[in-house]
């Protein structure tokens, strides 16, 4: 698909990245334990609520970026990084049941 959006994104701050794959989490402490697993990892941006980590790996580069709350927040970070050259994406997160009988976890 072409991207329309050239140049600096502005939500997250970012025109391009290395990385082809990142991870989406929320909350934004989960965005900084994600970062850390990785060495080396550093923060990229602190653009409004959007915090992106670059992290390396032994054979790509990868950004975890937090998404904001909710749908709307999470669909901009998905664009703006599609804009920055992004192709995959791993929504990490938790969920919930509302029925009694479904196990979690």
């Amino acid at each position: 698909m072409k991207r329309y959006f050239k140049g600096t994104q502005p939500h997250i701050n970012i025109a391009n990245t290395k990385a082809k794959i990142a991870f989406l989490p929320c909350p934004p402490e989960r965005a900084l334990a994600i970062a850390n697993k990785f060495a080396p990892s550093e923060k990229v941006t602190g653009q409004r609520e959007f915090v992106t980590y670059k992290c390396e790996t032994e054979i790509k580069t990868v950004c975890v970026t937090f998404t904001g709350i909710g749908s709307p927040s999470a669909a901009i970070v998905t664009e703006e990084l599609a804009n920055c050259g992004v192709k995959t994406f791993i929504q990490v997160g938790t969920t919930g049941a509302i029925q009694a009988d479904v196990e979690l976890r």
